[in-house]
């Protein structure tokens, strides 16, 4: 017997929808010049935290795309309380972060979310052509994600202040990369429009 959709993946579908994709801020930091990028992710945390929120409560769908790190047997949810319980910035960045239950996340081998992973699978599931694309390190994981999705003609917006990098230098050349270079929308997150506009009144 067919089991009813959940009333979240039933709301979630609608063609032409917008998702949040959070890279690689749910990590317990103990990767080579790991203390370079956790000042940034921590940083950039809250404001990704409240446009989070944002998502919640307009209905967009938010998915987590984290490294495993060689790991094939990683598990995400494992990968959370571990970095929980590490305690320091880490940890506080999971607090501010951790997924909810209607979330959905993927573990990514490389840098691209949509390298060897389901994402352009569960995009299209959800009918959504337009992403968000947020968290670290802006001129890898994020730039290599934006890159992906453009060839898939999925539409991406990069919000400069939920991205970051090891350092300010490099993360404002990635962001002029993504506005000259790419022609994305980077305007900051507080702007961003994540209910469909009504249409214009006929003339």
């Amino acid at each position: 017997m067919t089991q009813p959709e959940s009333t979240h993946e039933a709301a979630d579908r609608c063609p032409g929808g917008l998702a949040l994709l959070i890279t690689d801020m749910i990590s317990l930091w103990d990767f080579p010049d790991a203390d370079k990028l956790l000042p940034a992710a921590a940083a950039i945390a809250p404001r990704l935290a409240a446009l989070r929120r944002r998502c919640h409560e307009a209905g967009v769908p938010v998915i987590y795309a984290n490294d495993n790190r060689g790991r094939w047997r990683s598990d995400f949810r494992e990968l959370v309380d571990k970095a929980r319980q590490a305690g320091g910035p880490g940890a506080h960045i999971v607090e501010q972060l951790a997924p909810h239950t209607d979330d959905y996340f993927l573990l990514k081998p490389k840098h691209s979310a949509f390298f060897a992973t389901p994402l352009e699978l569960l995009l299209a599931d959800l009918g959504i052509r337009q992403i968000i694309v947020t968290g670290v390190s802006s001129d890898q994981c994020v730039l290599s994600t934006v890159s992906d999705a453009r060839m898939r003609n999925i539409d991406a917006l990069v919000p400069q202040d939920c991205i970051g990098t090891q350092g300010d230098e490099r993360n404002a050349a990635a962001i002029r990369h993504f506005s000259e270079v790419l022609g994305v929308d980077t305007a900051a997150s507080p702007g961003l429009q994540l209910r469909p506009q009504p249409p214009e009144p006929s003339a």
